[in-house]
C-alpha cells in the first residue's frame, strides 16, 4: 500500500513543481478580480444580474489569446528576451504590465463609471491572458510528457492558491476590512510571486522534432522559390509562416482534430454557467462576505487541492481520456448539490457540502483537461497550440456563460432549476468523449511524443 502511494506521488517529487506552483499562483490571482469577486462588488452596488452576467464579455481576451500567441512563440522582445530568454523574458514583461493593469482597475469607481470599469477589466484580462500563454508554454516546455499530469496538478494547485485563497478569499477579507478599491490595490502586489519564480528558474530548452524542422525547412524553400520573395520580403513571409500558419497546419494534420476542438468547447460549459453566478447566488441567499470567504474559498480550496492531487494520480493511472470521463461524470453530478442548497436556503451545512463536493470533482476534471490539452501540443509551437486549445475551452466559459444571469432572470430567479440545467448541460459533453475514446484512444499519447 505504502509502496503504491509512493509510486503515485513520485511525479510530484520534482523541484520544477515548486516553480509551476508559483507561476500558477500568478496566473490565478487576477481571476477573482474579474470574475467572482467582481460580481459580488457589482451586486453590492445594485448592478443587475443581467449586467453582471454581461461583464463576462469583458473577459473575452481569455478566449482569444491564441490570436497573439504566435508572437510569444516567435517574437523577440527588446531587452527581455536577450536578458532572460524566450519564455522567461515574455513572462516578466507580461507580469510587470499585469501589476500596472490591476492597479489601474483598483482606482475605478463602478458606481460612477461602470463602462470605465469594463474597459479596465478588458485591460487586466488582456495582459493576464498573455501571461497565461507564456506560463502554459513554459510548463509544457520544461516537462517531459510523462510529467504532464503532475505538472498540470502543480500549476492548477498554484492557480487556486492565488485565485481561490489569496485573490478570492483574501480579496473578500480585504474588501470587508478596507473596501473593494484598496483590496484590489493590495492584491496587485501578489503578482510579484510569479516574478520571483521566473527570476529563480531556468529557461526551457527549445527542442523541436526533426520532422517539424523538415516541414519548416521545406516551407521556407518553397517561399524562397516564389518570384519576388527573396531578401527581406521572403524572410518576413517565412517568419509569418512559421509563427502563424505552421502551428495551425500542424494541428490540422492530426486525426480527428475537428472533433477534438468541438469537445474542448463544450466540456466545461455547464460548470462555467454555475461559476459565473455562484457569488451572486450566495449573496442572494443572505450569506455574508466573510462566510463566503470561509466556505467557498477556504474549505473549497482545501477540497480542490485534494481533487487536484487525486487528478494528477488519476491521469497517471488511467490516461487522459478515461480520466476525463470519470472526472466529467462526477463534476456534472455535483452541480446538483447547488440545487439542494437553493431549496435549503441559508443553510451553512448544505452550503459547505455543496462547495466541497463541487471543488473536489472540479479539481479532478481540470487536471485531466489541462493534461489532455498539453498532450496535444507540438513542442515547436507550444504557446500557439496550447493557447488555441485553452482559448476554445474558455470560449464556453466566457462567451456562453454571459447568458447565465439572463437564464436565472428568465427562470424567475429559480436557482434550483438553473443549477439542474447546468448539470444537464455538463453531462451533454460526455457522449462526445465516448466517441473520441472509441475512434482514437491512443492519439494523445502519440501527440505528446512529438
Amino acid at each position: 500500500m505504502i509502496a503504491a502511494l509512493e509510486r503515485l506521488a513520485r511525479p510530484y517529487m520534482d523541484r520544477r513543481m515548486v516553480t509551476l506552483v508559483a507561476l500558477g499562483f500568478a496566473s490565478g490571482l487576477p481571476a477573482p478580480l474579474v470574475f467572482g469577486n467582481l460580481g459580488i462588488w457589482l451586486r453590492d452596488l445594485d448592478v443587475s444580474r443581467t449586467e453582471i452576467g454581461l461583464f463576462a464579455l469583458a473577459t473575452t481576451p481569455y478566449a482569444i489569446n491564441f490570436l497573439w500567441a504566435p508572437l510569444i512563440d516567435r517574437l523577440r522582445l527588446p531587452f527581455f528576451t536577450a536578458r532572460f530568454g524566450r519564455r522567461r523574458g515574455w513572462a516578466l514583461f507580461s507580469q510587470l504590465l499585469l501589476i500596472a493593469a490591476i492597479v489601474m482597475l483598483s482606482r475605478m469607481d463602478p458606481a460612477a463609471n461602470l463602462s470605465g470599469v469594463a474597459l479596465a477589466v478588458v485591460f487586466v484580462t488582456f495582459i493576464s491572458a498573455t501571461q497565461d500563454v507564456v506560463i502554459d508554454a513554459y510548463r509544457i516546455d520544461i516537462l517531459e510528457p510523462d510529467k504532464y499530469g503532475a505538472g498540470s496538478a502543480a500549476a492548477i494547485w498554484g492557480w487556486h492558491l492565488g485565485g481561490t485563497l489569496v485573490g478570492g478569499a483574501g480579496g473578500l477579507y480585504l474588501a470587508a476590512a478596507y473596501g473593494w478599491n484598496n483590496a484590489y490595490l493590495i492584491l496587485a502586489a501578489g503578482v510579484l510571486v510569479g516574478v520571483a519564480a521566473v527570476l529563480l528558474s531556468p529557461e526551457p530548452r527549445y527542442r523541436p522534432s526533426e520532422e517539424t524542422l523538415r516541414i519548416e525547412f521545406a516551407a521556407a524553400a518553397a517561399i524562397r522559390a516564389r518570384p519576388g520573395f527573396g531578401g527581406a520580403l521572403g524572410s518576413a513571409a517565412i517568419w509569418l509562416h512559421h509563427a502563424v500558419v505552421a502551428p495551425f497546419a500542424d494541428f490540422m494534420r492530426r486525426r480527428g482534430w475537428l472533433l477534438i476542438l468541438v469537445f474542448i468547447v463544450v466540456f466545461k460549459f455547464g460548470d462555467a454557467l454555475l461559476g459565473r453566478m455562484s457569488g451572486v447566488f450566495y449573496r442572494e441567499l443572505g450569506f455574508e462576505l466573510t462566510e463566503i470567504a470561509d466556505v467557498a474559498k477556504v474549505f473549497g480550496l482545501a477540497a480542490n487541492v485534494i481533487g487536484i492531487l487525486l487528478g494528477g494520480m488519476l491521469v497517471a493511472r488511467l490516461g487522459f481520456l478515461r480520466s476525463l470521463l470519470v472526472a466529467g461524470i462526477l463534476s456534472a453530478a455535483t452541480n446538483l448539490t447547488y440545487s439542494w442548497l437553493a431549496l435549503s436556503g441559508n443553510d451553512m451545512t448544505v452550503f459547505t457540502i455543496a462547495v466541497i463536493a463541487d471543488n473536489l470533482t472540479g479539481g479532478l476534471a481540470v487536471v485531466a483537461f489541462v493534461a489532455y490539452l498539453s498532450s496535444l501540443c507540438n513542442v515547436a509551437y507550444t504557446a500557439t497550440q496550447y493557447a488555441l486549445l485553452a482559448s476554445l475551452g474558455n470560449l464556453g466559459r466566457i462567451w456562453l456563460s454571459a447568458t447565465s444571469g439572463w437564464m436565472v432572470d428568465s427562470l424567475g430567479g429559480n436557482w434550483a432549476l438553473f443549477f439542474a440545467l447546468t448539470a444537464l448541460i455538463a453531462f451533454a459533453a460526455l457522449p462526445l468523449l465516448l466517441v473520441m475514446m472509441r475512434m482514437f484512444p491512443e492519439q494523445p499519447q502519440k501527440a505528446a511524443a512529438q
